[in-house]
């Protein structure tokens, strides 16, 4: 039986063109600056987010840590949404690697407003420490993106305070696809302008198999090249994994559409079981609701067993209160190994098991 995964994009195993690539790969010391492959990554990824230069890192967490670290003197203040990916979930790194305090804002929808921003940006004093950094993403974990206004916004409110700013921008991508509508297109750049620094992965839905780039000005990079050695970042014969990364920048952005068109269509098709409130995003990933039954973690265990019946992995739901009720959240993702054949297969597996289990 064909398995699939829907619990993340970066469940993505790398195309017969990666695999190709990787074992041809010309490579070097990266550490020394010499790997050809990771130089041309670097430089292709810097013009894609029209920065002066980008550093190839092992992982998004590491992008975004690297980044705290390089911005930010210990001891201060990053201001940030409170259920972004840097203060959910890369394991408190923040006040381990760059010794920071991260100050949580709320965002609904991943919106940061200025109001709330204002109202917590300090400067340093006797009780309380300086703001050195504001922290963005997009597109947001919640599965939306946030529009170039709200961006904007953020960038003047930092330029009044002297801030850098820097974006998660782990599914950069896939926030330039959801705002781009028509003929009014939007890219990568258009989303970074608004940044001083920004991080992509190359493994989430682009298939490359590891690594994300940071990229910024000549002098932050210089200095994130650094601190990266310091981080044990420094990869050496890493063109292996940059050739993989070459064809995610090259190939895979302009099919991430079509995930988010098929994203919807898992969407209007939850909608319409009995009990289910769909939570409408604009990308890739599709989070949807059910009030928790009586026998609540004995029916969470049904439903993942008839997914895996049918050869589907999902992940468990997380619970949440709505309207003073228990519910459960799930999350599918949709990705380039979720075709129309495997989207239908979810699609049918979601009916039986949720009307099953009423």
């Amino acid at each position: 039986m064909k398995q699939l995964d829907i619990r993340s994009d970066t469940v993505t195993q790398p195309t017969a063109a990666m695999r190709k690539a990787m074992a041809e790969a010309k490579v070097g010391d990266d550490v020394y600056g010499d790997d050809p492959t990771v130089n041309k990554l670097e430089k292709a990824g810097a013009e894609i987010l029209g920065k002066e230069e980008a550093l190839f890192v092992p992982s998004g967490t590491f992008g975004n840590q690297l980044a705290l670290f390089t911005w930010c003197p210990r001891g201060t203040e990053v201001l940030l949404g409170e259920e972004c990916h840097i203060i959910q979930h890369e394991a408190g790194a923040a006040s381990i690697i760059a010794g920071v305090q991260l100050r949580q804002i709320p965002a609904p929808d991943g919106v940061l407003t200025q109001e709330d921003l204002e109202k917590r940006l300090r400067k340093r004093d006797l009780h309380a420490p300086a703001s050195s950094l504001i922290c963005l993403e997009n597109a947001h974990s919640f599965g939306k993106a946030i529009s170039l206004q709200v961006m904007k916004e953020t960038r003047n409110t930092a330029d009044k305070w002297n801030l850098p700013v820097h974006l998660d921008g782990a599914r950069i991508f896939n926030a330039a696809a959801a705002l781009s509508s028509g003929t009014a297109g939007c890219s990568a750049a258009d989303i970074a302008r608004h940044c001083d620094s920004v991080m992509l992965c190359l493994s989430k839905g682009l298939c490359a198999p590891v690594g994300s780039l940071l990229a910024g000005t000549k002098g932050f990079i210089e200095e994130a090249r650094y601190k990266r050695k310091i981080m044990g970042g420094g990869m050496r014969q890493a063109g292996i994994l940059a050739a993989a990364g070459l064809l995610a920048l090259e190939e895979h952005p302009f099919l991430l559409a079509e995930d988010h068109r098929r994203a919807r269509e898992l969407e209007n098709a939850l909608e319409k079981i009995p009990e289910i409130k769909v939570h409408k995003g604009n990308i890739n990933m599709v989070f949807f609701s059910r009030k928790a039954p009586a026998d609540n973690s004995a029916w969470v265990q049904t439903i993942i067993k008839i997914f895996r019946s049918r050869g589907i992995i999902i992940n468990p739901p997380e619970s949440i209160t709505l309207h003073g009720e228990n519910h459960w959240l799930f999350r599918f993702v949709t990705h380039y190994w979720i075709g129309d054949t495997e989207l239908a297969s979810v699609i049918n597996t979601s009916c039986f098991a949720f009307k099953t289990t009423e």
